[in-house]
């Protein structure tokens, strides 16, 4: 999971507030509605917004609006680096050193907001170290221009023809009605109308859960987490 320092520990959260994750897992294991799994939170850095961002988002923006993309450090999006490093050196540690099965069907990513952009990304990059993504308030925008699709649409649609085919992946998907969130509607839409066209099926490998009256924080995502927590570890597709 990505944003690592508030999925646990409020006294290193944004804004003093966890995520809560670890209750939120431990809850559904002792119910016994997941099978046992561990959650490995990656730190962000002040390069968060370079990383997150999807290099093929940037490449099929056209030139204008690629000018109003502001990156930190240069003028490129460093997110094939960061997935690079999660799928070469951070997965190739676990795999080592925990008790986890290392097969796809067991390795799952997630975030929010950019978060969730870098996760749907990751899905679509390595299908083959992935077995699913969850991507909760999912930042489609991009930039500044919320309410316009064209940020969106050329990403949405970059993922449309490299998402895996239905079958083991299984793909979350969800958004608020308060607030930051109410953007992400339209955004959203889209998505959904390509997932229909790849031929996934809601509620089996498929989900977009809309939030009532949840806004863009930890906060609200702390209360959902169980949702996509139990939708991608689920014992049966």
């Amino acid at each position: 999971m990505h944003d690592g320092q508030n999925l646990f520990d409020s006294e290193h959260a944004f804004n003093g507030i966890s995520w809560a994750a670890d209750r939120a897992m431990q809850k559904l294991i002792d119910e016994e509605k997941v099978r046992p799994t561990i959650i490995v939170g990656i730190w962000n850095t002040d390069l968060r917004y370079q990383e997150y961002f999807p290099v093929a988002a940037y490449e099929k923006l056209p030139a204008a609006l690629k000018r109003k993309i502001h990156f930190k450090n240069g003028n490129i999006p460093l997110s094939d680096a960061y997935l690079k490093f999660l799928v070469t050196e951070l997965k190739p540690f676990i795999d080592a050193n925990y008790a986890v099965q290392t097969d796809a069907d067991s390795t799952f990513i997630a975030g929010s907001s950019m978060g969730g952009l870098i996760s749907a990304y990751a899905l679509a990059s390595y299908p083959e170290i992935f077995g699913g993504a969850a991507c909760l308030s999912t930042h489609w925008p991009l930039g500044e221009e919320l309410d316009d699709k064209g940020f969106s649409k050329p990403f949405i649609n970059w993922l449309g023809a490299h998402l895996p085919a239905p079958g083991k992946h299984r793909i979350y998907f969800d958004y608020g009605t308060d607030g930051f969130d109410t953007t992400y509607q339209i955004h959203q839409e889209e998505m959904d109308r390509q997932m229909s066209a790849i031929g996934y099926s809601v509620g089996k490998n498929w989900l977009t859960y809309r939030a009532e009256g949840d806004k863009h924080n930890e906060i609200f995502w702390r209360e959902r987490l169980h949702i996509p927590l139990h939708f991608l570890l689920r014992n049966t597709l």
